[in-house]
């Protein structure tokens, strides 16, 4: 689509207003809007935005990174093909933005000119990318106190909890219809008011797209029922979190062969499958400091939770950290896909699917192979056939992440220095000022903002 046409479009629906949108270092969903009389012009000029945004944490607090001070501006450039009329909100728009210098290059610490970039290099190696989110989110109620409460407390999978969800989830299945979202299955999930509903893949970069407009929709259609949606990887201390397991797939370069087919082999995962889990493997340590980037994502990051402590690899092994999905009856060379479960909607997507693409393309250049696929919980293991299996146990708190993260030549190289540098600070901005607070705070602050 290009701009005439989105202004076009916005004017027709009596559009007034158009949300600019990106995601900062804290996973924090953020923009600006302009008024649709001045559209054809910020379509070509973007909206100026300081620098600093993106050394802000998930408290507001500026950190001290040189280039993100009070001197300066960025602009919102925003892609026209991600133009969306929101369905949930009266005469509103929105569309995705890059993060550009003002010569017109893509900002050094843009996260979604992150993810295009190693969009890129897969095109260089005659590969596509097919992903997608598989969220989970918890619908709850506040009481006068402004406290969060379940709104149910219904079984995992159970009838009741669709009944109770239906009103809800039937209005988030239209938004998201409405914004060429195509939802796949949903079913109540293990927690008391949680629930799944996944989507359709796509390209990488409308996959996290798609990851912004998803939360966004869910909070909202839940809002207009009275109700809080929270993204939280860890809503509720004695409850299940909720992941964003990221499902991911290889293609050739016309998108029609599924590269991670192979008939022959046990699994059905091709040698260039097997390759691109060993890459993610390889960097899952520090990897996990940018899919799961909260210090309350390592509530839900324990051994025997179903959310892969380990660095383990196996099919349909939901205590691995990368699983091969099992294929569809009658779709089966289309359907093979793997899924990175320590994953989740705290992070910044971009920079999320981003990192996992580059770590398997890692994989890929160094003909790397996981040493063997698992299929008992590693957790049940002993350390010594862990070893052996060259499982280690991921990081157990964002500070260790981020101490791997840092260490990691690859990414490093990979995110550059100033996105690079910008993450870090602000997460361990995060990290110092939760330590220092009671739970009841971390809990607040992640449940509202995610």
């Amino acid at each position: 689509m290009n701009s005439e046409e989105v202004v076009r479009q916005a004017q027709q629906a009596g559009v007034e207003l158009v949300e600019f949108l990106f995601v900062d270092n804290s996973g924090t969903i953020r923009g600006k809007l302009t008024h649709v009389d001045h559209l054809a012009g910020r379509m070509v000029g973007g909206i100026g935005l300081t620098p600093a945004m993106m050394a802000m944490n998930l408290l507001d607090q500026l950190q001290p990174v040189p280039e993100m001070g009070p001197v300066g501006e960025v602009r919102l450039m925003p892609d026209p093909d991600s133009f969306r009329i929101l369905p949930y909100q009266p005469r509103v728009a929105s569309m995705m933005c890059d993060l550009l210098a003002l010569d017109h290059a893509p900002w050094s610490a843009c996260p979604r000119s992150f993810l295009k970039s190693v969009v890129q290099q897969a095109a260089t190696m005659g590969l596509q990318v097919r992903t997608t989110y598989e969220d989970e989110f918890t619908l709850a109620q506040a009481d006068e106190e402004g406290t969060y409460h379940p709104m149910d407390e219904a079984l995992c999978f159970s009838s009741i909890a669709m009944d109770a969800g239906n009103p809800i989830i039937l209005d988030i299945v239209s938004a998201l219809k409405a914004q060429g979202i195509q939802p796949e299955q949903y079913y109540p999930e293990l927690g008391h008011g949680q629930h799944e509903l996944s989507i359709s893949p796509t390209d990488p970069l409308t996959a996290a797209d798609n990851q912004v407009r998803y939360r966004e929709t869910v909070r909202a259609v839940a809002k207009r029922h009275g109700l809080v949606a929270s993204f939280a990887p860890k809503p509720f201390a004695d409850e299940a979190g909720n992941g964003a397991h990221i499902h991911f797939s290889l293609w050739d370069e016309a998108g029609q062969k599924n590269l991670f087919w192979d008939f022959a082999d046990p699994h059905h995962l091709s040698e260039l499958g097997y390759q691109f889990a060993a890459g993610i493997l390889h960097h899952l340590p520090g990897l996990v400091a940018l899919t799961c980037p909260s210090v309350n994502s390592y509530r839900r990051l324990r051994p025997q939770s179903w959310s892969s402590a380990f660095t383990a690899f196996g099919p349909d092994n939901r205590e691995a950290a990368v699983r091969i999905a099992s294929i569809f009856w009658g779709n089966e060379e289309k359907s093979i896909n793997m899924e990175l479960k320590a994953s989740d909607s705290s992070a910044n997507p971009y920079l999320a699917i981003g990192a996992v693409i580059a770590a398997g393309l890692d994989g890929i250049r160094q003909a790397w192979r996981p040493t063997a696929t698992v299929e008992v919980d590693p957790a049940a293991l002993t350390e010594e056939q862990r070893e052996r299996l060259h499982i280690q146990r991921l990081p157990g708190s964002l500070a260790e992440a981020l101490d791997v993260l840092e260490t990691n030549s690859f990414f490093r190289e990979a995110l550059g220095d100033l996105r690079l540098r910008s993450f870090m600070a602000v997460k361990r901005s995060e990290q110092a000022a939760f330590a220092q607070a009671e739970d009841a705070f971390e809990f607040k602050h992640h449940f509202y903002k995610f």
